[in-house]
């Protein structure tokens, strides 16, 4: 596995992140923590895109859980089904729903051990809502960051936990809470993984890859 990036040159490569969008935001649509990690929960195998306009009119009428649960699963189902796997999505929402109602007074709580206790809810999404609902400086690696944080060694890494560690381990302190917004749309818009706009990349100075495009 390679090392990562000196500190100074990680310093250097989020200073410019932060410079061209110093206030990243996920692309998920939401008003609350639970429609936030309802989102979430969705976006799995499916476009941010995809999911934003199905819930769309489904959030206007059911933004807690106990709406969901009122909903009930075929109504959820009926605002759903454009999405990937939307009947075992469904399944999940109505339990974590439940759960949210009978186990936290349905508040969506904000540690990760109690998100990844719900349906549905894995380590991903559960750093999600920490990080974007809670502020706190959690590393949701998602297929994009896998694919940054390897390519540029800003965090190598065999496996997702493994890129999520190195994130949090050599990624400047100053720079953590928007750290994982600014690589997924680093990788979603200039890095992507089968042409990649190496061109128009603004770390392309400092990137040791070397398969870069004109």
């Amino acid at each position: 596995m390679p090392e990562p990036l000196d500190c100074a040159t990680q310093t250097e490569i989020f200073r410019r992140f932060q410079a061209a969008e110093p206030e990243p935001r996920g692309e998920l649509a939401h008003t609350n923590a639970f429609t936030l990690l309802v989102a979430v929960a969705l976006s799995a195998q499916a476009t941010d895109k995809g999911v934003n306009r199905a819930t769309e009119a489904l959030f206007r009428i059911a933004d807690t859980p106990q709406k969901m649960l009122a909903l009930g699963e075929e109504g959820l189902v009926e605002h759903i089904r454009t999405i990937g796997l939307y009947r075992n999505k469904a399944r999940h929402v109505m339990k974590l729903s439940a759960l949210l109602v009978e186990r936290y007074g349905g508040e969506v709580p904000s540690s990760r051990a109690a998100l990844e206790s719900l349906p549905g809810v894995g380590r991903k999404t559960a750093n999600v809502v920490l990080n974007s609902w809670w502020h706190y400086p959690a590393q949701a690696v998602d297929t994009h960051i896998f694919r940054v944080g390897n390519r540029t060694r800003i965090a190598p890494g065999r496996d997702p936990l493994a890129v999520e560690r190195a994130i949090e381990d050599n990624v400047p302190v100053g720079y953590q809470q928007h750290a994982h917004h600014w690589l997924i749309l680093h990788g979603r818009y200039v890095c992507k993984a089968r042409k990649p706009a190496c061109g128009a990349c603004l770390i392309r100075d400092l990137c040791p890859w070397e398969d870069k495009s004109p």
